[in-house]
């Protein structure tokens, strides 16, 4: 839902979003319109307005303690229809959908836009580990500024980063990681992620999940 989103707010420049129906989203992500895929997607935007997240870091200084939180929000109103017929695909104009994303939100994907390929998290998104997988690799590969090691594990591990403390023990998570990688190259052929020998890293370098031009037109929107 979130990549949705972000890319109708950088698509149309703007904090408020509109969108014609519910369907435009099913399609968008190949799914198949009917009750149970609206009632499964009314169910997510629901979530995604509840979600709040957040961050924080502790620091233990000669003298104190210090201790900082933020957190962070998707939406701030939205107003969503789904038909009641497959058939009918808008309402009157005042029925239009409507987003209102946060400030935060929308600073976040106007200065860090991720350069992804939208079939491929189309095609991912029965995956949810390895749609997040494909995300991170899509910004991590693009920001990289040569080859670097990313840790699986620790504070700043990958573990973390992807939200998978499920897999406590490292053997299953690197067996894990190595499944969703092949679903990722299957994809993205070009993908230079690749485990290190002692299982302990993820190689990561320069490279982009789309063609360049597409990079392009994302910046000039």
């Amino acid at each position: 839902m979130p990549i949705f989103l972000a890319t109708l707010a950088i698509k149309q420049q703007s904090r408020v979003i509109r969108f014609r129906s519910a369907a435009q989203m099913l399609d968008a992500f190949g799914m198949q319109k009917g009750g149970t895929q609206y009632r499964r997607l009314m169910g997510a935007f629901q979530r995604i307005f509840g979600a709040t997240i957040f961050f924080g870091t502790d620091v233990q200084r000669e003298r104190a303690a210090v201790i900082h939180r933020s957190r962070f929000n998707f939406m701030t109103e939205a107003r969503i229809w789904y038909a009641r017929y497959p058939r009918q695909d808008t309402l009157p104009g005042e029925f239009e959908n409507e987003i209102v994303l946060s400030e935060e939100f929308v600073r976040e994907i106007m200065d860090h836009p991720i350069p992804t390929d939208m079939e491929a998290a189309k095609t991912l998104s029965c995956s949810p580990a390895a749609l997040d997988l494909f995300m991170w690799l899509s910004y991590r590969c693009f920001i990289a500024r040569g080859r670097e090691c990313v840790p699986l594990f620790g504070a700043a591990g990958l573990v973390n980063q992807l939200g998978s403390r499920d897999y406590a023990r490292p053997r299953k998570f690197r067996e894990r990681l190595a499944g969703w990688l092949d679903l990722v190259r299957a994809l993205w052929p070009e993908c230079p992620a690749r485990i290190n020998q002692d299982g302990t890293g993820l190689w990561v370098e320069r490279a982009t999940a789309v063609w360049m031009k597409e990079v392009s037109n994302v910046r000039r929107c």
